[in-house]
């Protein structure tokens, strides 16, 4: 592999696929899956300011400067332990979010079988407890599995308000968990969903790791679409691989409530010049009866521009929706001094890949 090149692994199902090596002088490589390490044929020289989807009606929506989408992020907590009454609060807010006059709305990390933050699972290093694991598999029947009648319900809510969604959900898949953002579009399409790959701390102990097969970023008529979610945020490569993929409309469902949070997000709109749409849990302790104590999640939902700049929020302290409209022309105007996947990358220097296989113990 020559050292001028930052390299993109995936594999797409058995075909080959053209991959775009971003960099000052991007290439396009074509080569046989999963790696491409080695064996390149002829590489053709490529101008991503000119030949990105050139003559087609992507490329004239990409440098239209009537790009405008009007997006809800929602601040709300789980019903923690009760996900039925969790996804009715799911539909009502993406209704409200519509009335609004949300094309997408963005939901909080693990809103669809809960974020018990505080709880210990009677875990402690060598030894879990009997009324730990009684918890867990409380924890472990609220989850949803997908396909199922929960992502069903969902998709039919997308339908019914006319919206692209993006929510947090807890996944259950044969004996693992994993913390996992689905999307869904206007006509009620589950379009796919994004495994965190990187639980934090004691997350790890209730949730699986997700690998490379669900980095999805997707077209919509608004905009490249994909999600990060929570801690994943301080992973710099995987953000690499999100800017690497074009995204533009950069969800961050997170429970993640410091003031440090909105630095971080406004950091990541600014270094990818994408917008960030991060939508954060408020959550209230089911035994509190007192509303002036503190909340288990206090919030901190927020939206940023490409340069950085709040758009609206952070907002604390209560269940509440923000909604913005976006131009994403600031993403080209701001792509002008900084494209880190492009002009302003070193690819002679830095070398980047990605194994979007799906890793299975099973083979």
């Amino acid at each position: 592999m020559a050292v001028d090149e930052v390299v993109l692994q995936s594999e797409r199902n058995s075909s080959t696929l053209p991959r775009l090596i971003p960099g000052p002088c991007a290439k396009i490589h074509c080569a046989e899956p999963p790696f491409l390490t080695a064996g390149f044929p002829d590489c053709i020289a490529y101008n991503p300011l000119t030949t990105i989807g050139q003559g087609t009606n992507e490329s004239r929506a990409m440098m239209s400067n009537e790009r405008h989408v009007t997006v809800s992020v929602v601040q709300t907590g789980s019903i923690l332990f009760d996900t039925p009454r969790t996804l009715e609060k799911f539909a009502d807010l993406a209704a409200e979010a519509r009335k609004a006059g949300a094309q997408l709305a963005v939901f909080p990390e693990a809103f669809v079988g809960g974020y018990p933050k505080g709880r210990q699972f009677g875990i402690s290093l060598g030894r879990r407890t009997a009324e730990g694991r009684e918890e867990f598999q409380r924890y472990f029947e609220s989850a949803i599995e997908i396909p199922g009648p929960e992502i069903e319900f969902m998709a039919n809510v997308a339908r019914e308000n006319q919206l692209y969604l993006v929510c947090g959900v807890i996944e259950r898949s044969g004996g693992t968990l994993y913390c996992t953002a689905v999307f869904f579009d206007p006509t009620g399409a589950y379009l796919g969903k994004h495994r965190k790959v990187m639980p934090t701390a004691l997350e790890r102990a209730l949730w699986g790791c997700g690998d490379g097969s669900t980095l999805p970023v997707l077209q919509t008529p608004y905009g490249k679409l994909g999600a990060v979610i929570c801690w994943e945020n301080y992973m710099p490569l995987l953000r690499t691989a999100m800017y690497a993929k074009g995204i533009e409309l950069y969800c961050a469902p997170t429970v993640d409530d410091r003031d440090m949070w909105i630095h971080t997000m406004r950091h990541i709109a600014c270094e990818g010049r994408c917008f960030v749409l991060s939508a954060c849990q408020y959550l209230r302790d089911e035994h509190q009866s007192d509303s002036s104590d503190a909340p288990l999640i206090r919030g901190g939902t927020c939206i940023a521009s490409p340069f950085g700049d709040l758009l609206a929020g952070p907002i604390y302290g209560s269940e509440q929706t923000l909604t913005a409209e976006l131009d994403l022309s600031d993403i080209v105007k701001g792509k002008f001094d900084l494209d880190v996947v492009g002009h302003y990358s070193r690819p002679d220097i830095f070398q980047f890949r990605v194994d979007e296989r799906e890793q299975s113990a099973g083979g």
